[in-house]
């Protein structure tokens, strides 16, 4: 496997990091235009010489909605950005019931973090448990003052001091390379596509439950009812496409990065075989009862076995940016 230096991998971090701020927002306004196109191609019907129905593109009017609606989509998504990218500690921490230690409440878990950290010249960043018997971690923040490891109470009571800390030292290279700032940024945007096709679901179900009985009562309700109908499925259809672009802008970002961070996982804590042994562990049990987001499944050491259920669940698992476990322990072994 080619030797990447930590400093050409944070380069490569910010780089697509950047890459990724410009990118999602374009697919989402893409699929915006192209929701505006097929409404305006569906409208725009009429019947040629022979009576057949034909439908019509009215550039000029796409464009000119298009323009109406863009001040509202870049606003809404930056919004939502801004939030979910600096309140993202918070909303992580929520997401899978994770609480801060200090010292004073867990020493060998805080004492393993802290040595570490002086080993590698890094600032401590915050440490949380989650009380959760299956086996996990992962790191988090986007800054000296939100990066934050967590760790299961499962896998602080399972391993030993040195698979521990070769676990630690993973989630610490992590932060070391920028990775967290990388993935974070990655999940607030397909949170935002996953998001809109859940709403539009949701109201395709309550429109075909509820607003049916209603549409019966009135002679021109199955028209409207259709338009509904039609509507939604257009939005949904772009949702979708939008949603399975940004998989695959995710899968860009390049799985060498778990290399990397069990690579200098095993360099700080000095025994390859520890992490080893460690991702050996937590592979029989991996996952997180309490958490039903594949998106932030994406920070974990190891992909949650619950996370391959669904529709959504199978995307994240097919487009996921981990490599497999066996692969990951199989070069670990050959140090």
């Amino acid at each position: 496997m080619e030797y990447v230096g930590m400093l050409t991998q944070i380069r490569r971090n910010n780089t697509k990091s950047i890459l990724l701020l410009v990118l999602f927002p374009v697919i989402i306004l893409v699929m915006v235009w192209v929701f505006i196109a097929i409404v305006n191609w569906l409208a725009g019907s009429g019947y040629d010489a022979d009576g057949n129905t034909i439908h019509t593109l009215d550039l000029v009017a796409v464009n000119a909605a298009f323009v109406n609606v863009l001040p509202w989509v870049v606003g809404g998504v930056a919004l939502w950005f801004f939030i979910a990218y600096f309140c993202n500690v918070r909303i992580i921490n929520g997401a899978v019931n994770a609480h801060p230690i200090t010292r004073k409440e867990n020493p060998r878990v805080y004492n393993i973090v802290e040595n570490l950290c002086i080993s590698c010249n890094m600032p401590m960043p915050k440490v949380c448990v989650v009380d959760d018997p299956q086996l996990n971690a992962f790191a988090s923040g986007i800054n000296d003052k939100t990066y934050t490891v967590t760790l299961t109470q499962g896998i602080i009571d399972l391993l030993n001091d040195d698979e521990l800390a070769g676990v630690i030292g993973h989630e610490l290279t992590h932060i070391r390379n920028r990775d967290t700032r990388l993935l974070i940024t990655s999940i607030v945007f397909v949170g935002i596509v996953s998001t809109v096709m859940s709403i539009v679901l949701q109201m395709m179900y309550n429109h075909f439950w509820f607003g049916s009985s209603s549409s019966d009562d009135d002679d021109n309700g199955g028209g409207f009812g259709l338009g509904v109908v039609v509507l939604l499925a257009v939005g949904l259809l772009c949702c979708f496409i939008a949603y399975i672009f940004t998989l695959l802008t995710r899968f860009a970002i390049s799985r060498k990065r778990e290399y990397m961070a069990d690579a200098g996982g095993a360099e700080l804590c000095g025994n390859p075989l520890a992490l080893a042994s460690a991702l050996r562990k937590i592979s029989a049990n991996p996952g997180l009862d309490n958490v039903k987001r594949p998106d932030v499944a994406q920070l974990f050491i190891c992909q949650p076995d619950e996370m391959g259920h669904g529709l959504l669940g199978f995307m994240d698992s097919l487009f996921s940016t981990h490599p497999s476990t066996e692969k990951r322990i199989a070069i670990l072994e050959q140090f």
